[in-house]
């Protein structure tokens, strides 16, 4: 690649690096846990626990988020994963909320994993800015989520 012979590699930033470390720490504490429905118990509560921690308005639009996935597809079973809400199918993520502010965004972000079914044609959305969470949003997430486990 031209100019590529100038750039050195700076390795991950802060954040990245953080993010590492929850998830490290997300495989731990899974790792430990007791029963399956103990375990989706406690994996809520710790989605729950981070989006209560997260700033306006990440938070505000994490809880929408939530709420839609929730009444949507419940078979998607509440999971952090590298410390972001992420909706699990089978124990696979199917799609999350990353915030602004974790990455230092211009904004927060709905993204989904290669597992989502929103194939289109040769190419589709994967990842959808997200600036604020209105009624038609929440209409689109929907739309996207049922998409995404059918």
């Amino acid at each position: 690649m031209a100019g590529s012979a100038n750039r050195t590699y700076e390795g991950f930033t802060a954040e990245e690096r953080a993010a590492m470390k929850e998830h490290a720490q997300e495989r731990k504490k899974a790792a430990r846990r007791g029963s399956q429905a103990e375990k989706a118990a406690e994996a809520e509560r710790d989605v729950l626990a981070k989006i209560a921690e997260m700033r306006e308005p990440d938070r505000i639009m994490a809880e929408r988020v939530h709420a839609v996935i929730a009444a949507t597809a419940p078979v998607l079973k509440p999971r952090l994963w590298y410390g972001m809400p992420a909706y699990a199918l089978d124990g696979k993520v199917v799609c999350f909320f990353q915030s602004a502010e974790k990455f230092k965004a211009r904004y927060a972000t709905l993204g989904f994993s290669d597992l989502a079914n929103l194939d289109e044609g040769a190419m589709w959305a994967t990842g959808f800015a997200l600036t604020e969470v209105t009624p038609e949003v929440e209409e689109r997430i929907a739309a996207l989520v049922k998409q995404a486990v059918s």
